[in-house]
């Protein structure tokens, strides 16, 4: 009999694919690896003309079994969007062994389809059907969209928060800025997971939680201010700028103020104690103490 969490998991893919007019497929042989390329060098240009991932790298982590998948657009054919995942292993999974997903990336035109949502599903569905547990990746926490996609789209958990993470990046997106991040922690079979698959996972109405303290809050101006810092018992809301790529080209100033104050209103949280349990309509973090099953 077919494994029915995997079958529903591909079901669950396919149906996200169609909804965003995409075909999600593994990438197989040179002229999709390079295409795969092609779009990741698209969303991350380097400021050098280089490349994010050289084909004789891609072309080994796709031969030793590697993820590298790519989203085809349904009327035409062409590659808009690409994801790449190789194994990990750590003491604190099942079986030891995770999937790393290193990069998931969608044209910027088109991101308005919920493309990185096929993606991921059809990782999910990947690894399920590989018998891996968990898929792991870090995410830049001042991305509204990012953070919305991971929590309610996916159903993830956020396990970590870590400063500077990979250090100075020289794309065009990340030159100039810390590279702190999160890093989501998404078990696959997990109730959480299913129910996000089949979009039953819902944002909170910001409004409605107007009676939890806010850490950090945006100004008039759009400025970030910080408000309150948490206690243990709290429940409290972190807020994010509308679109900080966009702010970094803007005002970079301004994009290493929301920076640093995001920094230091979620590390409060941790220190506290708290958690982040979800994002609302308007992309704030909501942190609330962990309580124990």
């Amino acid at each position: 009999m077919a494994d029915v969490p995997v079958v529903v998991a591909r079901q669950a893919a396919a149906a996200a694919a169609r909804r965003s007019g995409v075909t999600v497929r593994l990438a197989e042989g040179r002229g999709d690896e390079d295409a795969v390329r092609a779009v990741f060098d698209e969303v991350w240009p380097t400021l050098e003309d280089g490349t994010q991932v050289t084909s004789n790298l891609l072309h080994a982590l796709v031969h030793s079994g590697s993820y590298a998948s790519m989203a085809l657009d349904s009327t035409t054919g062409e590659p808009i969007g690409a994801a790449l995942g190789f194994p990990g292993h750590r003491a604190d999974v099942p079986g030891r062994l995770y999937l790393h997903s290193h990069m998931a990336a969608v044209r910027e035109s088109l991101r308005n389809r919920r493309v990185g949502t096929a993606l991921k599903l059809h990782q999910r569905w990947w690894a399920m059907d590989q018998g891996i547990p968990v898929v792991s990746w870090t995410f830049d926490p001042l991305v509204r969209r990012n953070a919305f996609l991971n929590a309610i789209r996916l159903g993830v958990e956020v396990r970590e928060y870590h400063r500077d993470f990979y250090g100075e990046m020289t794309d065009t997106i990340n030159a100039g800025d810390r590279t702190d991040r999160f890093v989501a922690w998404w078990v696959v079979d997990s109730p959480l997971a299913a129910l996000a698959a089949a979009g039953e996972v819902h944002a909170p109405d910001e409004a409605s939680l107007a009676g939890y303290a806010r850490s950090l809050l945006a100004d008039i101006d759009g400025e970030p201010v910080r408000a309150v810092d948490p206690s243990i018992d709290e429940t409290v809301l972190v807020a994010l700028p509308d679109d900080i790529v966009a702010i970094r080209r803007a005002d970079p100033d301004r994009a290493l103020r929301w920076r640093l104050a995001v920094r230091e209103a979620i590390e409060a949280a941790y220190a506290a104690g708290l958690s982040v349990t979800t994002v609302t309509d308007k992309g704030s973090y909501v942190f609330s103490r962990e309580v124990a099953a």
